[in-house]
């Protein structure tokens, strides 16, 4: 179903403000004559990719540091490429793994493990709001197909009876949480059941760290893990932030855009195929996993563009779209609240084709 790559997958979003021009990670803040506050950008590692932070604040605070160990602590929660982490040890060839709360982490005060389980509740809600289109059990089959934490490799085979064998292992009905004896236990059907939440990890963390900002009184501030974004306020011009949504195409560079949209008090993220595949005898697998057939995704979407409040959420149901294809996906994204959708799909004669729901052509007029 998923992007993978070193855990996530290549940036597809660019933020046109300057994101991604700066290297250095002992940032000076920045003046403008617009504005009297200074804006700080950081950059650095994180989940297989990079991540751009800009802030604006009086303070000239650098929160790098804490910044850099909250990702940290997320990973190691969440990386399937971590082998000390709750969802590794969950992978593990185990039927049982006892969890230091519930799933629902607002009942519960205990931090150990947090992130996995906020990770895994939205995961839930997502798998069930799409009718099992985003479902984080694929692991197996992106494993198989090359894409996974267990190496990227190309088959020089397809081999239907496998995929066939790894189908039962999907879905995330196979997966149970009870409270019993005075903890909570996630229970899997089958010990060779894996979880995989590289399509909506990236997300949370880019949440994560907003949190972080507002939580240091920071109003005005972009974050960009790996082309997952997240803007609040507006830049040092007094605009909303700039983002550019890449042009789906194989040969198109990382800054030829679309299009380009103003990001104010949102978040968005974008998936696509035309960048991670390989061919075998002439045809083309990408790295989205359809969970329910157990091939790469075939359909006329080239990428999908989700607006939401969090991250996270868009982040899923960018994914989720690129396994539904154009009709189902702008089904589903009109009748959900608070989420808009930007498709990219081929027509009939192979030209591209824009399609958006009327709450992102409001972002797209700024």
């Amino acid at each position: 179903m998923y992007r993978i790559k070193p855990l996530y997958f290549i940036p597809i979003l660019l933020l046109v403000f300057n994101a991604c021009t700066e290297s250095s990670r002992s940032p000076k803040p920045e003046k403008h004559s617009s504005s009297s506050v200074a804006q700080t950008h950081l950059q650095g590692k994180c989940m297989g990719t990079i991540y751009n932070i800009k802030y604006q604040s009086d303070s000239k605070e650098n929160f790098q540091a804490a910044i850099d160990q909250l990702l940290l602590d997320i990973e190691n929660e969440v990386s399937t490429y971590i082998d000390t982490s709750t969802i590794s040890k969950i992978n593990k060839p185990v039927k049982s793994f006892p969890l230091s709360g519930d799933i629902y982490p607002s009942s519960s005060t205990e931090t150990k493990d947090l992130h996995f389980r906020r990770n895994y509740k939205i995961a839930l809600d997502v798998f069930n709001e799409t009718d099992g289109y985003f479902d984080p059990t694929v692991m197996p089959l992106v494993n198989y197909w090359g894409f996974g934490y267990t190496g990227k490799k190309t088959l020089t085979k397809v081999d239907s009876n496998k995929v066939s064998e790894l189908l039962p292992l999907i879905g995330f009905q196979n997966f149970e949480v009870i409270f019993a004896d005075g903890e909570y236990v996630l229970f899997k059907k089958d010990k060779d059941i894996k979880l995989d939440f590289s399509a909506c990890a990236k997300g949370y963390g880019v949440d994560e760290v907003c949190n972080f900002l507002n939580e240091k009184g920071i109003k005005d501030f972009y974050v960009d893990i790996g082309g997952e974004v997240r803007a609040q306020g507006t830049n040092p011009h007094k605009r909303p932030w700039s983002i550019g949504i890449n042009t789906p195409k194989e040969n198109a560079g990382l800054g030829d855009f679309e299009t380009i949209v103003g990001l104010k008090n949102k978040a968005m993220a974008t998936s696509g195929n035309y960048r991670n595949y390989y061919e075998i005898e002439g045809v083309k697998y990408a790295h989205t996993i359809n969970p329910k057939t157990g091939f790469p995704e075939k359909n006329t979407l080239l990428s999908a563009t989700i607006l939401a409040d969090k991250c996270i959420i868009a982040d899923a149901y960018a994914t989720a779209s690129m396994v539904m294809g154009v009709d189902k996906a702008m089904e589903l994204i009109e009748k959900l609240d608070k989420i808009e959708a930007f498709l990219i799909y081929s027509d009939e004669k192979g030209e591209m084709k824009t399609k958006f729901t009327k709450g992102f052509s409001e972002i797209l007029s700024r």
